[in-house]
């Protein structure tokens, strides 16, 4: 277990004070003035050696992204991007970090901003989140009174502004290039790839679009030193990462922990445990709703970092993790993730548009009772057609909760198809 000196976190649960005394007598803020005056360069490699990768979902190493930014600029600004819109299914981290941390996101900012050359900042938030918009504005606020932000930012000589933008609800504005557009103002729809928002971003400006959690930890990354990122973790999976538990446990709560760590571990001594035992566990979406489920073998043994879950065909994703016993219905779990992605699809992508209702409609086949066997193979096509066929990865995030349940449950799946189908020859021969 993560000893409670190495936490980056130290009011994840909002015991203390949010605001900016209270944030200083935490650490927050300590020596900024001497962190930027390391140089651009100086943080961006620290990062790097860190080993940090991006704690949104797809584990993208932080220093390298960083590094992609232009060192010169050819008049255009830069900008950094924070993506607080947060919509996974499952996922509640980056709401308690501005609830609770503001203060930590906003020197992340200062600093990410300043390696990266960018004068602005946006943080783009999740717009059902209101009451943490407001409380980050008020930190906002705080920090450019005390002269943390704004004209030479902490003293540094740098200027830095940051401002909230609030988004509308729409799950596809958590994909950066979507974020983007939505930021500009216009409907909230993926852009093809390249350019790059390094090269081309918000207003057609070189931009960095991170998540909460991940610009939140720099500032403790740079204090501490890099080798002490580092040697928490595994190799390649280093440092702390906030995992959301809930569903079917006994405690459902967000919990910092070394990345690496068991899952059984982390939901028996963190969540109380499953509900009625481990034994009576029956699955785990291990990183939000677009994770593949692991059914309870998989759990058993699996570690919680991006290389060990990407072996058995999972991701930890967003590190939501969602706990199902032997009471649930996990087919019709499943059902309901489709739907969600149905609903939630922007339709600009023809496999995504249409594959997004047929694959919840098969679902909703095997649910109800209506499906052939044949249909299963049908289910598993439609979804390879799907995957990898669309500008950005939603169509894959739709695509793999059921790839996943047909991986680690087949047998429930064909049993329940079969057993509605003599259900129904019975219902039929009785007429």
């Amino acid at each position: 277990m993560l000893n409670d000196k190495d936490r980056i976190y130290q009011n994840l649960y909002g015991l203390q004070d949010w605001k900016l005394a209270a944030a200083k007598s935490r650490g927050d803020w300590d020596g900024i003035t001497e962190l930027l005056a390391r140089g651009r360069d100086a943080i961006i490699e620290e990062v790097k050696t860190s080993g940090m990768r991006g704690r949104g979902g797809a584990g993208f190493p932080t220093g390298m992204k960083w590094s992609f930014m232009p060192k010169q600029s050819d008049g255009r600004p830069s900008y950094l991007v924070v993506n607080a819109d947060e919509s996974e299914p499952g996922t509640c981290k980056d709401r308690d970090i501005i609830r609770n941390e503001p203060h930590k996101l906003i020197e992340g900012c200062l600093i990410a901003g300043f390696a990266m050359g960018a004068n602005t900042g946006y943080i783009y938030i999740r717009g059902e989140y209101y009451n943490e918009a407001v409380r980050l504005n008020a930190a906002i606020a705080e920090a450019y009174e005390a002269g943390l932000l704004g004209k030479n930012a902490a003293g540094s000589g740098f200027d830095f502004d940051l401002y909230v933008h609030r988004g509308a609800g729409a799950y596809i504005c958590g994909e950066e290039s979507a974020l983007l557009e939505s930021l500009e103002g216009k409907k909230g729809m993926p852009r093809m790839k390249p350019p790059f928002p390094a090269a081309m971003g918000v207003y057609g400006c070189p931009t960095t679009v991170n998540n909460v959690e991940t610009i939140a930890g720099v500032p403790t990354i740079l204090r501490r030193g890099a080798p002490w990122f580092a040697a928490l973790g595994r190799p390649k999976n280093s440092g702390t990462k906030i995992f959301c538990i809930s569903g079917h446990v006994n405690n459902p709560c967000n919990v910092e922990e070394e990345l690496g760590i068991p899952l059984k571990d982390l939901i028996e001594k963190h969540a109380g445990g499953v509900r009625g035992g481990w034994d009576n566990l029956q699955a785990v979406i291990p990183g939000g709703a677009s994770m593949p489920i692991l059914n309870k073998e998989m759990c058993d043994t699996i570690l919680m970092d991006f290389d060990s879950l990407k072996d058995v065909r999972s991701g930890l994703g967003s590190g939501a993790v969602i706990v199902m016993d032997k009471s649930a219905d996990v087919i019709k779990a499943i059902w309901r993730l489709s739907k969600f992605f149905k609903h939630e699809s922007c339709g600009q992508c023809t496999p995504c548009r249409e594959g997004t209702g047929w694959m919840m409609r098969m679902m909703a086949r095997i649910v109800d009772g209506q499906a052939q066997l044949s249909d299963i193979d049908l289910l598993e096509t439609v979804t390879r057609q799907v995957e990898g066929h669309t500008i950005c990865a939603f169509g894959d995030a739709a695509a793999w909760p059921i790839q996943g349940l047909l991986r680690a449950f087949r047998p429930l799946v064909e049993q329940r198809v079969i057993e509605a189908q003599q259900r129904n020859a019975l219902a039929q021969a009785a007429e």
